[in-house]
């Protein structure tokens, strides 16, 4: 199958650029993995709240239905992505893990079990949260101890009765540490990565958040040092406490400890201090590596990260969306999608400004049916222009 486009990943970036290239008049198709649009949601904990309030949680052309103030549910935005797909009659195909990507004869070829998809463009929109990071010591832990990554946790009800051990101290260790406290003992450990100095539910927080907005668009953007400096430490450490503060984990009675979680001793999970912590769970909220060792084009840095310029790669008809701080720290928001996701598409659109002859029947097409795809395009467009009204 030939298409000008193809988007790998169905979540909030990739149907951000599908929307886009719907606009442009693309013929595009966007492959997903999950059986279902916003199943990549569905899979978080059961109690996850977005930590950016509805106003903000919008893609491109399409409000998220719920009041501004509001912190939307994990189920909520699954269900809004959903819709967002059903609405712009995005042609999402659900259920198709890409293999394999690389390039033949100057064009981009992506397999998906036996399917066979060509194009012009890649934009790659999968994120980079599909390798959980968990130490190699963690195969040494006693077989009684329950262990879990983050990406598995549910509800406290996974976990075996007797103490908890959460790895790692951003702020989804913090929010798990808070919810398994209620019913378990719970030592949290890991590096102090400093928290959001108001609660998000306080009064002062509807205007703070605008301020931290404006910032986190505009500021916190990697063309500025302190933009740079802040994706390295988001990058290798997390982000800062959201939701859940200090004060918050000590009222819940969560033992706060700064030590790493550096070995195992006698089966048992053991402090760089020395402190052996006889615990029957431990849910590692270590983060995730980057694994793009299913693309075969030179793209990855030292890092394991991709090598882009705001979505751009040095490989043309290459694009990336959805990477943490792509941009600017609102590239890690749903809110921040759109505005990446528009500038690759213009950039795509500028490299690929027409459909040549050649280009035609490489899509299997011709000048007729090109004729056919403008006026369609044009009235694609009229379209939206009135829905957004």
């Amino acid at each position: 199958m030939r298409f000008d486009t193809v988007v790998i990943g169905g979540g909030q970036a990739g149907l951000s650029a599908g929307y886009h290239l719907a606009r442009d008049g693309r013929r595009f198709v966007i492959l997903d993995a999950h059986e279902r649009i916003g199943d990549s949601w569905r899979r978080h904990w059961d109690s996850l709240r977005l930590f950016s309030p509805a106003r903000y949680d919008g893609l491109p052309g399409m409000r998220f239905p719920a009041p501004p103030g509001s912190f939307p549910t994990r189920d909520e935005m699954a269900d809004y992505l959903e819709a967002y797909a059903r609405r712009f009659e995005l042609p999402v195909r659900c259920g198709t893990r890409v293999d394999r990507l690389s390039q033949e004869d100057g064009r981009f070829v992506v397999a998906a079990g036996d399917q066979r998809f060509e194009a012009a463009n890649v934009v790659v929109a999968s994120g980079v949260w599909g390798a959980p990071s968990i130490p190699a010591f963690a195969g040494e832990l006693s077989p009684r101890i329950r262990q879990m990554h983050s990406s598995e946790y549910r509800n406290p009800a996974q976990l075996r009765p007797g103490p908890v051990l959460v790895v790692g101290a951003s702020h989804s260790g913090a929010d798990i540490a808070y919810e398994v406290a209620r019913e378990h003992p719970t030592i949290l450990s890991g590096t102090d990565t400093g928290e959001i100095p108001f609660h998000f539910e306080s009064r002062v927080a509807s205007v703070a958040l605008r301020v931290l907005w404006f910032a986190a668009t505009r500021i916190l953007t990697v063309d500025r040092p302190v933009g740079r400096k802040l994706r390295e430490e988001v990058r290798g450490h997390g982000g800062p406490l959201i939701r859940v503060k200090k004060e918050d984990l000590r009222e819940a009675g969560v033992e706060r400890v700064v030590d790493k979680t550096t070995g195992v001793r006698d089966g048992m999970p053991v402090l760089a201090g020395g402190r052996v912590l006889d615990v029957a769970n431990v849910v590692w909220c270590t983060g995730f590596r980057p694994d793009y060792g299913w693309i075969d084009l030179p793209v990855t840095g030292p890092d394991g990260y991709p090598e882009q310029e705001r979505g751009v790669t040095s490989v043309p008809g290459l694009y990336f969306v959805g990477l943490p701080f792509l941009h600017s720290f609102s590239s890690m928001l749903v809110g921040g999608a759109g505005r990446d996701a528009e500038y690759v598409v213009r950039h795509l659109t500028r490299r690929t400004p027409e459909v040549s002859a050649a280009g035609l029947t490489a899509l299997g097409m011709d000048r007729q049916a090109h004729g056919d795809l403008t006026e369609a395009r044009r009235l694609y467009q009229r379209a939206l222009r009135t829905l957004d009204r």
